[in-house]
């Protein structure tokens, strides 16, 4: 992949935090990965504005059962690593 040197200005505390955190993936990649973060999130942001503006506002019901559906989603993910030490032919 191609790269590209850039000079930004970030504090000082968040430097040296990010430094702390990034140690061995490097300052760069530490940051590449938060600008994809961020690229992403603002591209959902435009996405659910774009739904609301065509489907309405999400109502509280709705709303109720996204969040029902995302805590099933945890419950079975933690479910499944919780049964990462079973025998590999084992079915999680």
């Amino acid at each position: 992949m191609a790269t590209k040197k850039v000079t930004i200005t970030i504090p000082e505390d968040l430097l040296d935090e990010i430094r702390a955190d990034a140690a061995e993936r490097g300052l760069s990649a530490y940051v590449a990965e938060a600008l994809r973060y961020k690229r992403d999130r603002d591209r959902l942001v435009e996405l659910v504005d774009w739904l609301q503006e065509e489907h309405g506002p999400v109502t509280d019901e709705e709303h109720a059962a996204a969040l029902a559906e995302l805590q099933d989603l945890d419950a079975e993910h933690e479910r499944r690593r919780g049964g990462a030490g079973r025998d590999a032919g084992e079915a999680a």
